[in-house]
């Protein structure tokens, strides 16, 4: 095998990590063979995601004839249960990789601070669009339904007022009844979660636009900075659409690395009032897109302007627009200022500036400063250079991932499996950026690089002597049963 192989340079990874830190589980069994180490699960794990390989029976098959896997497993084949329980007890420390790898690029300082981009990408659920249940649906269904048990409730009537003695119900009757119940819970839960589209088997996904087809998916986060286009966070959410993931994405960023970058630049559809406000509270450097998407005419909500210091709003043409009140906006948490101009009936642009016979309106939220700053911002040279650099960061990301890793669908059910499993996506990703550098000898694994410490202590050599003790206990099992071995 050769010496840049990925197999060698998955096992020098995991050999550096310190398992037991990030949380990972031994399994322990007083019966049968010994279990497997969890060192060895998590490289079949990580070496599989680096060969497009997400299926726990495609991992088994391939421990017996990849040769890579055969390399780093000592020629053990564990099989799809065992690989499975492992990812299922470990999910919590299997993000935890993701976060050793930023770190350990961040202290090579292969990480930049200078510029990173946001986006977001939407990943097919594992449950099919077929069997997803649309309210519309649901409701035209149990309306036939209740029509068909009317009119089998009305034959039964007729038939017991004929006959005499025990009339017995037909089975369909109570086919049908249980249909209707069915149907009712269902509708009960879409109320309950305030959507018109659920899975039963997987009611946390959403449908969403995924290449051109809406499907039942999850909507994928990562922040990629721009030195190597390392992804530096992740995050899984079942929100439609990004409005509300800037600031929680760039928490992720200061989490992982301990600090942020000077600038964070994310398309329009980050761009809300609130999560600028949040942005600006906060200190994060943020370049969002808050222009229109096509042309903005003069009479354009952007080009009014307000004026804190007497509280009124003035329209292109100088005319000033009162307060008139507050209102609340059930799509916004927040309570919005209303302006409303008074000089309307005598505007001669009237026509072009609004239909409304009252004049027009001007709602201005607790976040307007933010957004117009950010518009000011964007005026810059340099800013705007900055958000045009945006889509050549962080978009070769997700196409990477998705044609060249071949990762399009989620092999999980649920928010909390999806979430494990984007961040072994992520992890996989950043490893094979680093892989590369790793083949130059521009980067070399070690306990000490992935400890704060410069300096080794005793319990460091005793941990790699118990890694040393278990790859000798695996080589000795590989062995022939008569084998004898002298040392």
């Amino acid at each position: 095998m050769a010496p840049d192989h990925p197999a060698r340079f998955i096992r020098e990874f995991v050999d550096a990590l310190d398992l037991s830190e990030l949380g990972f589980q031994q399994r322990e069994s007083e019966e049968g063979r010994p279990p497997y180490a969890a060192e060895l699960l998590l490289k079949v794990w990580v070496y599989g995601y680096l060969s497009r390989i997400y299926s726990t029976r495609e991992l088994e098959k391939a421990c017996r004839e990849m040769l890579g896997l055969l390399w780093l497993t000592g020629r053990n084949n564990p099989d799809h249960n065992t690989l499975w329980r492992f990812w299922r007890d470990n999910r919590v420390a299997l993000r935890a990789v993701f976060r050793q790898v930023v770190q350990v690029a961040r202290k090579k300082q292969l990480v930049g601070l200078i510029c990173h981009a946001v986006d977001g990408t939407k990943i097919r659920a594992a449950c099919s669009r077929r069997t997803m249940e649309h309210a519309k649906e649901l409701k035209e269904g149990l309306a036939k339904v209740e029509a068909s048990i009317q009119e089998m409730e009305l034959a039964v009537e007729e038939a017991e007022a004929q006959e005499e003695g025990e009339y017995r119900l037909p089975e369909a009757l109570a086919d049908r009844q249980q249909l209707r119940e069915a149907i009712r819970g269902s509708l009960a839960r879409m109320k309950a979660a305030r959507r018109e589209h659920l899975h039963p088997q997987e009611p946390e996904a959403r449908m969403m636009q995924c290449e051109g087809h809406a499907e039942p998916a999850y909507n994928a986060q990562a922040v990629v900075e721009d030195q190597h286009q390392l992804v530096v966070a992740e995050a899984v959410v079942n929100a439609e659409n990004d409005a509300h993931q800037l600031t929680a994405m760039i928490g992720e960023v200061r989490q992982n690395l301990g600090e942020v970058a000077k600038e964070t630049v994310a398309d329009g559809g980050y761009a809300s009032a609130e999560e600028l406000g949040k942005a600006e509270k906060q200190g994060y450097g943020v370049i969002v897109s808050v222009k229109a998407a096509g042309p903005v005419g003069e009479f354009h909500t952007s080009r009014f302007q307000y004026d804190g210091e007497h509280d009124q709003v003035v329209c292109p043409r100088g005319e000033t627009l009162s307060f008139q009140g507050i209102r609340r906006h059930w799509q916004k948490p927040f309570p919005l200022r209303v302006y409303r101009c008074q000089n309307f009936r005598d505007c001669p642009r009237r026509a072009e500036c609004t239909r409304d016979r009252h004049g027009r309106l001007i709602e201005i939220g607790p976040h307007h400063g933010a957004v117009e700053r950010q518009r000011q911002k964007q005026t810059q040279e340099g800013k705007r250079q900055l958000l045009k650099k945006r889509k050549g960061i962080v978009e070769p990301v997700f196409g990477t991932i998705k044609q060249v890793m071949g990762f399009r669908r989620y092999t999980v059910r649920g928010l909390e499996k999806v979430r494990t499993q984007w961040s072994l996506v992520c992890t996989a990703f950043n490893l094979r950026k680093l892989h590369t550098l790793w083949s130059q000898g521009k980067l070399h694994w070690g306990r000490r690089a992935l400890t704060s410490s410069a300096s080794a202590s005793p319990g460091d050599f005793r941990q790699w002597l118990s890694i040393g003790a278990r790859y000798l206990s695996l080589a000795l099992q590989t062995l022939p049963a008569r084998a004898s071995v002298t040392f």
